[in-house]
């Protein structure tokens, strides 16, 4: 019996010596194991294992291709691409906005205490002080997290790293939205969780995805985005995050991990999951998407019983918060600056939206109103891989929806388009360059 590997290699030789070229779709897996007669459970693993390796993509109802370009080491929105012109990540930030930050950087200069502060080692939940100004600023009409329950990453990303680290051991499973956060399901391989899609509709995860899941192999914990969601735009309705809860408060076992580090750019969102599940879900947000990325905090709320383990892991990971982040997030978010800002990056984000639907007329496009990215779905004659390489020789970077999937089998033939990095001018030229290739 033939081994699926030195089947993968003599296809991988093929493609590399151009007897299969960079856009060639392989046979239908059924029909490549009836001519090579083969198994369709080793033909599928032959195709597994090219995907492993980076040579081909798998496409939602469309089948299986060869790649034009091998896959990056980094994930996709894991570092800034070197292209010109940046649609792929959105860390907007505004060209007036030091101006609101500047007057908390100067008091804290300005004050030894506050100086001494910062520059002394800070322990993983900060001071009582910062607990509860942050506290504060993190309330809602229907929801404020204790301030014992609040810890502090360096990040968001290490606030994700620690969650999964603290919840979940090598070989478990962890839910996740069928497309989701690229970096989040990276962090996740790299512990050696096992990823598992759970099936979504037009409000999120499902919870009979869940349920059924679950049934198969215990969810340690279950990683959803409910506001503003990355990428397809959404924001869970309340009557969905209600049932979420109730599930996991019977099933009692998966928790909930909700990033919002989107949900500033819905000022009408419903309560966190938190709010309906105080004992099963942990909050996870951050100051990167609403300050900037060079000036950030990831902020962690999550039940008592959770805390210490948290502040465990964080130790662990060395994913602990810095004094000076601290110190002025803390007054950003108690003084009124961080709401003004994120008022002004919702109208910011409306504006990015509104050239976008003009500049690309007559198209697909799914996302928020005030959200800072956009799903752009390609008609059938056009493949997302192929779209993303001939950007990128115009100096434009965009994103395949491929690589927000978990599975192969849950990529639309889309693209993301970020909009937060460039000036509302080359972005509108940029939209417009990307729609006339697609006439063509």
């Amino acid at each position: 019996m033939e081994d699926f590997r030195s089947i993968a290699q003599e296809v991988a030789e093929d493609i590399a010596f151009g007897r299969l070229q960079p856009g060639d779709r392989l046979p239908p897996q059924r029909a490549f194991a009836y001519n090579r007669g083969i198994a369709p459970s080793t033909a599928s693993r032959v195709y597994k294992e090219l995907v492993r390796r980076g040579l081909v993509a798998g496409e939602t109802g469309r089948g299986t291709f060869v790649r034009h370009a091998p896959p990056t080491i980094n994930p996709t929105l894991a570092e800034p691409p070197a292209a010109k012109i940046n649609l792929e990540t959105t860390y907007p930030v505004l060209d007036d906005q030091q101006a609101l930050l500047s007057a908390v950087l100067k008091q804290v200069a300005g004050s030894p205490e506050a100086m001494h502060r910062c520059l002394r080692e800070m322990p993983i939940r900060g001071t009582v002080a910062v607990r509860d100004s942050i506290a504060r600023s993190l309330s809602g009409d229907q929801w404020e997290p204790a301030a014992s329950s609040l810890l502090f990453a360096g990040n968001g990303r290490q606030a994700i790293a620690a969650t999964f680290s603290a919840l979940a051991a090598n070989g478990e499973r962890v839910g996740f939205d069928a497309m989701t956060y690229p970096v989040a399901k990276a962090i996740a391989a790299k512990f050696g969780l096992i990823a598992v899609p759970l099936a979504m509709d037009d409000q999120g995860m499902r919870p009979d995805a869940i349920e059924k899941a679950h049934r198969s192999g215990p969810l340690r914990a279950i990683y959803v985005q409910t506001t503003v969601h990355n990428p397809l735009g959404f924001t869970m309705p309340e009557s969905r995050r209600i049932k979420l809860a109730a599930l996991v408060e019977r099933l009692e076992g998966p928790v909930l991990i909700e990033d919002m580090i989107y949900a500033f750019a819905d000022d009408a969102a419903p309560p966190p999951l938190i709010a309906f599940a105080p004992h099963h879900a942990i909050l996870l947000d951050s100051l990167s998407k609403r300050v900037g990325p060079g000036l950030t905090l990831g902020i962690i709320s999550a039940p008592a019983d959770y805390v210490e383990r948290l502040s465990a892991s964080i130790v662990a990971g060395a994913w602990g918060a810095g004094g000076f982040a601290l110190e002025v997030a803390a007054r950003w978010l108690a003084d009124g600056t961080v709401a003004a800002l994120t008022d002004k990056k919702r109208h910011d984000a409306a504006q990015r939206q509104a050239i976008a639907r003009l500049a690309l007329p007559g198209l697909s496009i799914r996302a928020h109103p005030n959200s800072y990215f956009l799903l752009l779905d390609l008609p059938d004659r056009i493949r997302a891989a192929t779209l993303v390489e001939e950007v990128a020789a115009k100096g434009i970077a965009i994103a395949p929806a491929s690589a927000f999937a978990v599975a192969d089998a849950h990529a639309p033939n889309a693209v993301r388009i970020g909009l937060a990095n460039v000036s509302l001018r080359n972005l509108d030229a940029a939209l417009r360059s990307i729609a006339e290739m697609l006439k063509r």
